[in-house]
């Protein structure tokens, strides 16, 4: 299953549950630093580069490491080097970026090493490890990250899907260890988003020797040299982590970041700064399925965050959007925050009632069919239904991010402009002359039709019928309905994107004609304009040129409409006031180090809230 398959199912979770969001969370056993999280999705495997759902990459970042990650306090988004001991040197052309790997990093010990103690980490391991991304017996999810970009690095892959057995002695002539401690990647043309590929756990170094010692079984048995190891993992239930010896016996030297804003220092997120991580001992992600326990667990105090399902929602916060005074008054905090995601309807190309057909004129007919129905979604009550957790979205760039639209879009909620487009597009009174009766569109969902789904559902549909419109969802397993993306059959379908970096690009890359199904544009749009104004971008640093591209771009798809554009998602968090150092990050992975425990606050809490306790083990 690829990357983007796995980001889109997160936010169909976001648009459908909103009470089941990634939520930090503790556990039970008050004499132990603990910090804990709970997921509604289970971890599939620990291999950087075949897991890609986003549960397993949470996992998968405690326990591997890659050349750089985000800066955890800074906003804009920021990347640092993690096992690179300085940012790369990068040619003057864009092409060749050099890093130099820091000395006395080791890879926890293991059975699969000599003697079981683990080896020092060296550039020949990243080479490897994105060797076995490109590696087509892999299957891996990650390799759209790396796809065209590094030279030799497709041929490699050809060559792995020819042979019985992959060499991965094969030189890979932009992939090379120029020493023991110096890592090269050329590239084929510029691309300065690779720096926040680099962060993704598709780069995450990984020792050969586990991958010859444990074979099919590495996926359960990961060695990493990152500040946790797997301690324990019951199936559907729990995974522990436990704090790495290697990385206090290696004399590593990472620390808390020492800069912030002067509102990240009021919040008390500066109080650990300069001092040395992880600061916890154990990380437990737990999966609970059910937000009436997860609910009761936090009230409890046994758990340290949550987020909040639609039905606390007017427990929880008043109509101001602040938390309520009886939750400030046990020492409970509320963090919200945009997140950089998006959620849309998706129309078909290919069909012939809502795409782009060879005939013109029935081509721009169907252009503002789909430019009736974008003006006939109403943001404001679907905003109602999801209790004010949502921002609108005039574009496919979410805020805040380089070439977002501020302006209202030219299709958004407007009745009376809806009923009149539909009547250029030969259907007046939402009636298809072809039948006489109301014209019927199918919507595919990658989800059963229960709960919030249907409810969410019914509320598409009425805004539709508003202009005479019928829409009828038709509800698959998750598997099913990619199956039906893939092969081009879906006539509209409801999906989401999550940022896999934050720029620009990785939304734009939705749009891309060379991206359509089976990869990331399932709409199948195809724009020549829109390509050729990509192909430009995606080689541009952020600068103010670039984000004029942007906009001309955003100003294309909106014109189009191949998506309704429905909103982008506020992440809101309770937090108990004993965890510390919780600030809302886009790309979680990893961030976990950073947490730390207010041990005297939190026994004080569960002592005081022992009747409390739900008896919670999971399934």
């Amino acid at each position: 299953m690829k990357l983007f398959f796995t980001k889109l199912a997160l936010l169909v979770l976001l648009f459908f549950s909103f009470g089941c969001a990634d939520t930090e969370t503790k556990n039970q056993d008050i004499d132990d630093e603990i910090i804990s999280y709970t997921r509604t999705s289970r971890i599939r495997g620990l291999d950087p580069a075949i897991s890609g759902e986003v549960s397993s990459s949470l996992a998968i970042s405690r326990i591997y490491e890659g050349l750089l990650q985000y800066d955890y306090l800074h906003r804009p988004y920021k990347v640092v080097p993690l096992l690179a001991d300085e940012m790369p040197t990068i040619s003057k052309d864009g092409l060749t970026y050099t890093f130099k790997i820091r000395k006395g990093i080791f890879f926890q010990d293991d059975e699969c090493f000599k003697d079981g103690i683990g080896r020092e980490l060296i550039a020949e391991d990243f080479v490897y490890s994105i060797k076995r991304v490109a590696d087509v017996k892999n299957n891996s999810s990650g390799y759209w990250a790396f796809n065209g970009r590094i030279i030799g690095l497709d041929l490699f892959r050809e060559l792995s899907e020819s042979s019985k057995s992959t060499d991965y002695s094969i030189t890979v002539d932009g992939l090379k260890a120029l020493d023991k401690y110096t890592l090269q990647i050329k590239l084929t043309s510029p691309y300065p988003q690779l720096l926040y590929i680099l962060t993704m756990h598709y780069a995450f170094a990984v020792p050969f020797e586990a991958i010859d010692y444990y074979g099919k079984s590495f996926v359960n048995n990961p060695v990493g040299t990152g500040p946790y190891i797997l301690g324990s993992w019951k199936r559907n239930s729990r995974i522990e982590f436990i704090r790495n010896p290697k990385w206090r016996e290696s004399k590593r030297s990472d620390f808390y970041p020492e800069f912030g804003t002067e509102d990240q220092k009021d919040r008390g997120l500066l109080s650990d700064a300069g001092k040395k991580i992880p600061f916890v001992d154990r990380v437990i992600q737990f999966v609970i399925d059910d937000d009436t326990t997860q609910w009761m667990m936090f009230l409890s105090g046994q758990l340290g965050s949550s987020g909040i399902s639609r039905d606390n929602w007017d427990v929880v916060i008043n109509t101001d959007k602040f938390l309520t005074q009886s939750l400030e008054n046990k020492g409970i905090k509320l963090n919200t925050s945009p997140t950089l995601t998006l959620s849309y309807i998706g129309f078909n190309w290919d069909d012939p009632v809502v795409g782009n057909v060879s005939d013109l004129k029935q081509s721009i007919k169907n252009r503002k069919l789909r430019q009736a129905l974008s003006c006939a979604y109403d943001f404001d009550k679907m905003n109602k239904f999801m209790n004010n957790r949502l921002y609108p979205i005039n574009g496919p760039i979410p805020e805040p991010l380089s070439g977002h639209m501020k302006k209202k879009s030219e299709y958004s909620f407007n009745i009376k402009k809806a009923k009149k487009l539909l009547v250029e597009a030969g259907y007046p009174n939402g009636i298809d002359p072809n039948t006489g009766r109301r014209l019927e569109l199918i919507i595919e969902i990658g989800s059963s039709g229960v709960g919030d789904t249907k409810q969410m559902l019914d509320l598409m549909a009425n805004m539709f019928s508003e202009i005479g419109i019928n829409l009828q969802p038709s509800f698959n397993t998750w598997p099913s309905f990619i199956e039906k993306l893939n092969r081009r059959q879906a006539q509209l379908y409801q999906l989401g994107w999550v940022a896999d970096y934050p720029d620009a690009e990785n939304f734009l890359q939705l749009f891309y004609s060379k991206n359509e199904s089976p990869g990331p544009n399932h709409s199948n749009y195809l724009n020549k304009e829109f390509d050729q104004l990509y192909e430009k971008i995606k080689t541009m640093h952020d600068t103010p040129e670039r984000t004029i591209l942007l906009n001309k771009m955003s100003e294309i798809i909106i014109n189009d409409s191949p998506w309704i554009f429905l909103y982008q998602p506020l992440s809101f968090s309770l937090i108990h006031d004993w965890v510390k150092n919780y600030e809302y990050h886009a790309f979680p992975y990893g961030m976990s180090k950073f947490k730390n425990i207010d041990i005297k606050t939190k026994n004080s809490w569960l002592n005081s809230n022992q009747d409390k306790k739900i008896n919670f083990t999971g399934k």
